[in-house]
């Protein structure tokens, strides 16, 4: 910025400065890169793309411990946002293939007819009367198979 006002305007760095409110200390220092910053952003992309699941304070101690560098936690975070590199979120698990205690007793679908799933969802009319709908669905194509409904005497079983 302050070259440009500098070239534009044809004045001094020091008048630029002030008229900027800039201190002229902020225009003589020139950022450098360690020497080993090339090879140490490689390291990390190929741990980063190795253990997809850990973040950078974990790629710090593997980079520590087993690949011998002496590196801290923050230089490798900054290569980490610098290289917009970011652990996924984790995948939900697909609820109708366990149960609560973690048990797989329900097939996954195969062919057609092979598992049928079923909901029973509670509605209500306009003079407020309950009814139920017992929809019943073929895993395999997504078909629905039946949409059954009545009163709660007719599916006592869907609370």
């Amino acid at each position: 910025m302050v070259q440009q006002v500098c070239q534009k305007l044809e004045v001094t760095e020091r008048r630029a400065c002030k008229v900027l409110d800039q201190a002229r200390a902020t225009q003589r220092h020139r950022p450098s890169l360690p020497s080993d910053e090339k090879r140490l952003t490689e390291e990390i992309i190929a741990l980063a793309t190795k253990y997809g699941r850990y973040g950078y304070r974990r790629i710090t101690a593997l980079l520590n411990n087993q690949e011998g560098w002496k590196v801290n936690h923050k230089r490798v975070e900054r290569i980490w946002r610098r290289e917009g590199l970011r652990v996924p979120k984790k995948q939900p698990k697909r609820g109708r293939l366990w149960l609560n205690d973690g048990s797989c007793i329900r097939l996954r679908p195969e062919y057609k007819d092979h598992v049928w799933s079923y909901d029973c969802m509670v509605e209500r009319t306009t003079d407020g009367r309950a009814f139920r709908i017992l929809n019943i669905i073929d895993e395999f194509t997504r078909e629905c198979l039946a949409i059954l409904f009545g009163t709660q005497d007719y599916y006592p079983g869907c609370d």
